[in-house]
């Protein structure tokens, strides 16, 4: 029985290590046609490739191009606001200062000093205006589009701040007004007792 292994042992090791060395006869068999179909697909994926590159590249500037479109329209918005809010400010000093001066409650010695601080916000305001025009006018600062918003839209709230302090100083000298108005009343009724 051992022999009868031995035996199959070594003709399967024969078997096994002649078998590996088995090669083929005679030259290989190329078939051109697929070389020919594998040129065309390349030559074709190369085509496609190109136009894909052509396509982001104009993608990347029409991104650009409404980036630089949002901006203006983001400037323009902010210099509208800007406007809107000086226009408001100046009718409304216009208007209500003269009301106040005209009032017979406020004294001489306030109307100066009442003036001067309504005229000091305007001023302000003017010379942001002025700032602005230069900015949005020339190039001289080398702003970016996106830093000029920027810097339009603390434009925008330094003039919302101001209508805002024009309308508190209106009301704060139109309640000293109504209060020296009442207490003129009180000082001058006619007893009735």
């Amino acid at each position: 029985m051992k022999n009868t292994i031995r035996k199959l042992l070594f003709s399967a090791l024969f078997v096994v290590l002649i078998g590996s060395n088995v090669s083929a006869q005679g030259m290989p068999v190329y078939d051109n046609t697929n070389f020919i179909g594998l040129a065309k697909s390349l030559v074709e994926s190369a085509k496609q490739t190109s136009e894909l590159l052509k396509t982001v590249r104009f993608l990347k500037e029409q991104k650009e191009r409404i980036e630089q479109v949002s901006n203006v329209i983001k400037q323009l918005k902010a210099v509208k606001e800007l406007y809107r809010n000086n226009q408001k400010l100046y009718n409304m000093v216009q208007n209500d200062l003269r009301q106040i001066l005209n009032s017979p409650y406020i004294k001489g010695d306030e109307v100066h000093r009442i003036s001067e601080s309504f005229n000091t916000i305007i001023e302000r305001s003017v010379e942001d205006l002025d700032f602005v025009s230069e900015i949005l006018s020339s190039n001289n600062l080398k702003m970016t589009d996106a830093e000029r918003a920027v810097f339009l839209k603390q434009k925008e709230l330094q003039s919302k701040e101001m209508v805002a302090e024009i309308t508190q100083k209106t009301k704060r000298y139109r309640e000293i007004i109504s209060f020296r108005e009442m207490q003129n009343k009180i000082n001058n009724r006619e007893t009735n007792y």
